[in-house]
């Protein structure tokens, strides 16, 4: 990876999210300009694997996010991994509505089924997929949110397995366990949604 190409320094991120939320609206639009590639990298990763029907640009992905996100500029968050946190969730709201948009646009969809063993970073479900992946998040977040905001980090987000334990300051073998107890509940989920149709 080239120096221009690595993410900005998680210090000088921490510190500006910092400034922002003792109300410097500028550092926050730092925060920015400063994870933009990466938000790019992230959105671009996302629609790449997305469906051809998509009305989503990387670029508008990436300008929705912040949006999203612009309420909580002055918001206490605590890191870099705190800002992707939001980040990641911020895509997910914006990736399910536009899924369930083309859903109701094709009035129908009942072919969902998502099989959670193949949901990775390098796949992205059709509209009614991930409508479900969404309704079966939800669910997960209610039981154990640490391992729900792993799910959206690793799926909304694409991070590696080694990018998961760096940011949650764990081991690989951890981030590992938890991902496979996260997809074993989110399979069931989806099973019991599919039984349900």
């Amino acid at each position: 990876m080239s120096a221009a190409s690595q993410p900005p320094e998680a210090g000088e991120v921490t510190r500006l999210l910092t400034a922002a939320h003792a109300g410097d609206r500028a550092a926050f639009d730092q925060v920015y300009g400063l994870v933009y590639r990466e938000l790019r990298r992230i959105a671009h990763g996302q629609l790449r694997r997305a469906e051809r029907d998509a009305t989503l640009s990387t670029t508008a992905l990436v300008h929705e996010t912040y949006l999203k996100l612009l309420p909580h500029a002055g918001a206490p968050l605590a890191d870099r991994q705190h800002f992707f946190a939001l980040a990641a969730r911020a895509m997910r709201q914006i990736l399910v509505d536009a899924a369930r948009r083309r859903q109701a646009e094709k009035r129908g969809g009942a072919d969902w089924r998502v099989d959670i063993d193949a949901v990775d970073p390098a796949m992205t479900p059709r509209a009614g997929e991930f409508v479900a992946l969404d309704e079966a998040l939800a669910k997960l977040e209610v039981l154990d949110e640490p391992l729900a905001r792993l799910v959206e980090l690793r799926f909304f987000a694409g991070l590696s397995v080694l990018e998961l334990a760096e940011l949650r300051e764990v081991s690989e073998r951890t981030v590992g366990r938890d991902w496979r107890r996260a997809k074993a509940f989110l399979q069931l989920e989806l099973e019991r949604a599919a039984a349900a149709e």
